[in-house]
């Protein structure tokens, strides 16, 4: 408490270095979230592999999804604990601005890094509270409302052809998927369909579901 009741200002520099503590831990977070997604590929990918022994196609697809999925968040995470670096780097410059001139300047960059970081749904609270705590500390300029919303490509019904028949190329070995992308039929492309079969029913997928969940227990 300082005179006449006055709540006494935090150091700035002792501020960016609290920050950048909590920044850190979330790094930690990040880094068990990418190896526990790891853990559950693998599983995922031995499932993977019995069903293509089983002949299973299309639960073999279902499951190339899964890895989809998980090797997108991965890259996502990674991205994320790039761009806390650069904020923890963004703050050292705000240090060395307090010690030369005694008070830290907004930076648009720490603001447009830390806007993209709360998009992060792992790590979207503790990073909009650090917002919060960076717009008092004049770290960063107030941040406008963003209307964009999170990036579509977390859905995996979206994912894309090639990319499921890449993963079933690389897991099976090359008994199923293929390497390139087909732009164009080629030969043996109606044989696959034949041995495909028709388009799955309602009841055929509840049946699929059934095996795979078998494969995983």
């Amino acid at each position: 408490m300082g005179l006449f009741g006055q709540t006494k200002q935090k150091d700035p520099r002792e501020q960016v270095r609290e920050m950048k503590r909590k920044l850190r831990h979330e790094q930690r977070a990040i880094d068990r979230n990418i190896n526990h997604i790891k853990r559950e590929e693998l599983k995922v990918k031995k499932s993977l592999q019995e069903a293509a022994k089983a002949g299973n196609k299309d639960v073999c697809k279902i499951l190339a999804k899964e890895m989809i999925g998980s090797r997108r968040a991965v890259s996502k995470l990674h991205a994320s604990k790039a761009q806390i670096n650069s904020v923890c780097m963004q703050m050292d410059s705000q240090v060395a601005m307090v010690k030369m001139s005694g008070s830290m300047k907004a930076s648009t960059d720490v603001m447009k890094l830390m806007n993209k970081l709360t998009k992060v749904s792992e790590i979207s609270q503790t990073m909009m509270e650090l917002q919060k705590e960076m717009t008092k500390a004049g770290i960063m300029e107030e941040m406008m409302e963003d209307t964009m919303g999170m990036e579509s490509d977390e859905e995996l019904d979206e994912a894309a052809d090639e990319e499921v028949e890449k993963i079933l190329f690389e897991v099976t070995k090359g008994q199923l998927g293929t390497d390139t992308a087909i732009s164009t039929p080629i030969a043996g492309e109606a044989e696959d369909r034949e041995i495909a079969g028709p388009a799955v029913s309602s009841e055929e997928e509840d049946d699929l579901q059934s095996r795979l969940a078998a494969l995983r227990s």
